[in-house]
């Protein structure tokens, strides 16, 4: 990675301009399909409900990574005290990282809060995909080493971040969803 990227954290989305998330969330003329979920709208009204927040175990520690003053790439990241509202089931995880003596939570989650819906989750701006999730995982990778927080989880990423994620270390966890899919039935009796 070039010494030329910085990378930060936010606490807050208020922090980031929404034109400068956004261009690396739904960038305009990209030809990638828009996900509402990682909009600075939408995350920013999870924020201002009150949906995410300390209180609500949903510490936004947003990701911003920029290049000579542009922002090339942007993750949706939390520290998190429990794991409700993942539609990721690691309770099980966490006892056993606890009855071998670790402290499980807190964990750095790149997701989309209460959201089970695969979508990108390294957001760059075109051109700078690659090397934005690189720089997005060695980053969280890091805080997590620094603040000594047991790991670090991508959640509902797509294929082709899982596989970039693996290629850089991480594990790779495999789960199984469920969607049904309306055949033309015009309303439940129909079906």
């Amino acid at each position: 990675m070039s010494d030329s990227l910085e990378i930060r954290l936010h606490e807050t989305l208020e922090a980031i301009p929404a034109a400068e998330w956004d261009a690396c969330a739904a960038p305009e003329g990209s030809g990638r399909p828009i996900d509402p979920f990682t909009t600075h709208r939408f995350l920013l009204a999870l924020e201002r409900s009150g949906s995410v927040g300390r209180a609500t175990g949903w510490a936004p520690r947003y990701i911003t990574v920029r290049d000579g003053g542009q922002t090339i790439a942007v993750a949706p990241a939390y520290l998190k005290s429990h794991s409700h509202g993942e539609y990721v089931f690691d309770w099980s995880w966490a006892d056993a990282y606890e009855r071998a003596g670790g402290r499980y939570y807190p964990k750095l989650q790149i997701a989309v809060p209460f959201t089970p819906v695969t979508g990108r989750r390294f957001l760059t701006r075109p051109g700078h995909e690659a090397r934005g999730a690189a720089a997005i995982v060695q980053g969280a990778v890091q805080v997590a080493a620094e603040a000594g927080l047991s790991s670090l989880h991508v959640t509902f990423c797509t294929e082709a971040e899982a596989a970039a994620g693996r290629a850089m270390g991480l594990i790779h966890r495999l789960g199984t969803q469920y969607h049904w899919e309306n055949d033309g039935y015009a309303d439940y009796d129909a079906f």
